[in-house]
C-alpha cells in the first residue's frame, strides 16, 4: 500500500495501460541480463573466452536500467491488469459492480526475489504438512544441508523457489519471461481476492495449520491457475501479442519423450510403492527417474515426496494425478462466464460441492 501513498503524495501515477514499451524493453533487458551471466560464468569458469570486462560493464548498464524503471514497469502492468479485470467481470470479493473504477484489493505487487520454501512430507505417502518461508538467497549447498537435516527427523523435505508470494503487496519473481510474470501476477493477487471468500477463507486456516485441508489448498491453486493464466493471455494478447493470439502453453517436450506423461507415471508408481509400505525402493526409483528425466533435458534438482506434495497442490500441473484439475477445468467449460466460474468455485467449501456441482 505505500507504493499507492507515494503516488498520492507524489502525483506520479501518471502511467497509462499503452505504456508498453517500458514494459517491453524491461523484460527484454532480463533477457539479455540472463545471457550476459551465463557468459561471464563460462568466462570465470574457463570454458570460454572473451572480453569479461566489457560483459561485465554491459551487465551492469542493463541492471541499472531495469532498476530505474522497475516502479514504472509494476505501475503499468497493475493497471493493465486491473482493467482487464474490470472488462471481464471480476471487480472485488463480495459482487461485482460495473460502476466500480478499480478492483479489491487494489492490483500491488513488487518486482523481486521472492522467499524460498522449505515444504516437508512424511515419507511414507505424499502430502504437504508443513511449510517454512526462507531467505531468497540460498546456496544449493545450504539447502541441501536444510533437506539432509529433515532426511535425519525421517521426513522427506525439499528446499524450492517460488514465482510469487501473496502478502500484500504480493512479490513476484523479477527473472522470467514477461508472460509468466503476467501469470504470477494475476495468481497472487487472486489469493489475496479469494481471502475474502469460503474456500479462501479456509486456504488461510490450512496455511496457517488451524484446520489442515489438503483438498482445499488444491482447489484454491487450481482455481488461482486457471484463471490467472486465462486473465494473463487476455492482457497478453491485448498489449504485447503483435501477431497471432498466444495461449499459455507447456513446453515443448523432446521428440518421443512426453514429460507430461513420464510425471505422472512416476507419481501413480510412487504412490503404489509407499501404500506397499517399500519407502526406500521409492525413493531410489525416484532418483532414478530424475535422471532420465535429466538425460531428457529436464533438470529437477531433488524429486522426493515432498517435491510431489508441493507441485501436488496445482491439480492442472504434470505431476499431480489429482480429479480436481479435471473436474476444474470441465466445471469452467460448463460455465457462462469467467467471473460465473471464480464466484461459483469460490463459494466451495468441501472437495464434494466441486464434485457435486459437474454431475
Amino acid at each position: 500500500m505505500s507504493k499507492e501513498l507515494g503516488y498520492l503524495v507524489t502525483g506520479q501515477d501518471e502511467v497509462s495501460p499503452d505504456d508498453t514499451d517500458v514494459v517491453l524493453d524491461y523484460f527484454d533487458n532480463l533477457s539479455r541480463i540472463r545471457g550476459l551471466e551465463s557468459v561471464i560464468n563460462a568466462i570465470n569458469a574457463g570454458t570460454r573466452q572473451g572480453d569479461l570486462e566489457a560483459y561485465e560493464g554491459e551487465l551492469d548498464a542493463l541492471v541499472r536500467r531495469n532498476s530505474e524503471i522497475t516502479d514504472t514497469v509494476e505501475k503499468v502492468l497493475e493497471k493493465q491488469i486491473a482493467e482487464t479485470m474490470m472488462e471481464q467481470g471480476i471487480y472485488n470479493p463480495w459482487a461485482g459492480n460495473p460502476e466500480s473504477e478499480s478492483t479489491f484489493p487494489p492490483v500491488n505487487f513488487i518486482l523481486s526475489k521472492p522467499p524460498r520454501l522449505l515444504v516437508v512430507s512424511p515419507r511414507d505417502r505424499i502430502v504437504r504438512i508443513r511449510d517454512i518461508t526462507l531467505v531468497p538467497d540460498i546456496e544449493i549447498g545450504t539447502m541441501e544441508d536444510i533437506e539432509d537435516r529433515i532426511s535425519e527427523l525421517d521426513y522427506s523435505g525439499l528446499v524450492t523457489g517460488l514465482g510469487g508470494i501473496a502478502t500484500y503487496p504480493s512479490y513476484v519473481t523479477d527473472n522470467a519471461g514477461l508472460q509468466f510474470a503476467l501469470d504470477i501476477i494475476i495468481e497472487e493477487w487472486l489469493h489475496q481476492y479469494l481471502a475474502f471468500k469460503p474456500l479462501g477463507f479456509l486456504y488461510i486456516l490450512d496455511l496457517t495449520g488451524i484446520k489442515r485441508d489438503y483438498d482445499i489448498a488444491t482447489m484454491n491453486e487450481t482455481l488461482a491457475g486457471i484463471v490467472s493464466k486465462e486473465i494473463g493471455d487476455i492482457v497478453y494478447n491485448k498489449y504485447y501479442s503483435t501477431g497471432e493470439m498466444q495461449t499459455t502453453t507447456l513446453p515443448e517436450t523432446e521428440p518421443g519423450f512426453d514429460f507430461n506423461k513420464e510425471m505422472r507415471e512416476i507419481r501413480r508408481t510412487v504412490d503404489d510403492m509407499l501404500a506397499r509400505g517399500e519407502i526406500e525402493l521409492a525413493e531410489a526409483f525416484m532418483e532414478e527417474k530424475r535422471q532420465v528425466l535429466l538425460d531428457n533435458g529436464y533438470y529437477i534438482r531433488k524429486l522426493n515426496q515432498a517435491y510431489f506434495a508441493f507441485h501436488g497442490n496445482y491439480a492442472d500441473s504434470p505431476t499431480s494425478i489429482d480429479p480436481i484439475g479435471d473436474e476444474m477445468r470441465q466445471l469452467r467449460e460448463e460455465s457462462d462466464s469467467l467471473p460465473s466460474f471464480l464466484d461459483t468455485v469460490s463459494g466451495m467449501t468441501t472437495r464434494q460441492e466441486l464434485a457435486e456441482s459437474i454431475d
